[in-house]
């Protein structure tokens, strides 16, 4: 096996010489794949970029000829990402390692989130300091700010890269017996989802479920967290869904800071997975500071929760589609499926008294989902959200399906 160095050979040929000596000196194996275009290579890639742009369907000569680097760029991480996925499916990869500025970042990276969760992946990026979502995505990807640009090897460079290849060797050499498929006395595992205004109701039902004898895997519902529980139910790791916590579709529907996307809520429908769905704080859009907000929602009702989070409540009219995006979507499940209202508040903060209390708002929701859920069972209770006797319902409910 080998880790895979994937690196633009035209403009930054001597930096990946120095992190492929250094692995080597380290009793690695290398190949080193040229995801270059427009320059001439330093030297010759392991895996050329002749091959990796054939890998996208696509020919180095004709990319050349249009000159365009937007589309070299494109192609280049299409083609990096099939060659290290149908490697790593051969048994041929023990870990990846990049470098680069936005470009081999966005190529380096596409690659790497093609692998599992527990394959060693590290990024050496000019961009590793600032938001990095749309490079890690849902997956375990180590990236390591280069400090300097990658552009020469001086005494910063020399030392970063000496780091990304000793992290590299380390993960590799001292691999960790655990791994995302697990232990033969593992048990099995359920995905949650939570919010801080969810918090008691899925505490209280993972506490059920592991007295029943299931490991909880709790994901925080900010986008990230949802996108990585759905990528774990596709890798088929997960028993059971209580996705208690939907309000990612909100922040996708209206444009909060918090979505997962529009495929969020699918995956265990799709593998047939038994879940269990509620509406856990559809009733906000998440959004940064006060300033931040934007001008179109300012004479909205909003909640701060603290400085650096804002929540806009949701409107009678977007829980109604909301409602019928959540009935839709498990409507379609081909496994055991069931969706659970609680009739009197959806967070911490719909409920009587509090600030997001609107009656009005909820049953357009609950009406929404009442449309669309189709043959699904649909259970309505008489409880908050954080009530007790609704955790516990929505606990015990998904282990009625998982049986």
């Amino acid at each position: 096996m080998s880790i895979y160095l994937l690196v633009t050979l035209d403009t930054k040929g001597p930096e990946a010489a120095f992190v492929r000596d250094r692995l080597k000196e380290l009793g690695l194996e290398v190949t080193v794949v040229d995801t270059g275009c427009l320059g001439t290579p330093a030297f010759s890639g392991d895996v050329t970029r002749e091959a990796v742009f054939a890998a996208a369907g696509s020919s180095l000569a004709g990319l050349v000829s249009k000159n365009d680097r937007g589309a070299a760029v494109t192609m280049a991480a299409n083609g990096a990402a099939k060659i290290v996925r149908e490697a790593f499916a051969a048994g041929k990869v023990s870990g990846v390692l990049a470098l680069g500025g936005s470009a081999g970042t966005a190529i380096g990276t596409a690659a790497m989130r093609e692998l599992p969760i527990g394959v060693p992946k590290l990024m050496v990026s000019t961009l590793a300091s600032g938001q990095v979502r749309q490079y890690v995505g849902d997956k375990d990807i180590l990236m390591l700010n280069s400090v300097v640009d990658i552009a020469g090897i001086n005494r910063i460079s020399r030392k970063i890269l000496g780091e990304a290849a000793a992290a590299m060797a380390g993960m590799v050499k001292f691999e960790s017996r655990e791994t995302a498929s697990g232990r033969k006395d593992d048990k099995s595992l359920i995905a949650a989802t939570m919010f801080g205004v969810t918090t008691p109701c899925v505490q209280r039902s993972r506490q059920v479920l592991e007295e029943a004898g299931y490991e909880v895997l709790v994901f925080h519902a900010t986008g990230n967290g949802g996108q990585a529980m759905e990528s774990l139910i596709r890798d088929g790791l997960i028993a059971g869904v209580l996705d208690i916590t939907t309000t990612e579709l909100a922040d996708e529907l209206v444009g909060g800071v918090l979505s997962a996307g529009p495929d969020r809520l699918t995956a265990a429908g799709k593998r047939g997975v038994p879940q269990v769905v509620s509406v856990g704080a559809l009733d906000m859009v998440n959004f940064g500071p006060v300033p931040t907000v934007p001008e179109k929602f300012k004479s909205r009702k909003f909640h701060v929760h603290n400085p650096s989070v804002t929540l806009m409540r949701t409107t009678p009219e977007e829980n109604a589609r909301l409602g019928e995006e959540v009935g839709r979507k498990v409507a379609a499940s081909t496994g055991p499926a069931c969706i659970l209202l609680p009739l009197q508040g959806v967070s911490a903060i719909d409920r009587a008294g509090q600030s997001f209390d609107d009656p009005v708002a909820r049953a357009a929701l609950f009406d929404g989902i009442r449309r669309t859920h189709g043959s699904v069972e649909l259970i309505e209770l008489d409880n908050h959200i954080n009530d007790e006797a609704f955790a516990v319902a929505c606990a015990g409910k998904l282990l009625e399906l998982i049986r």
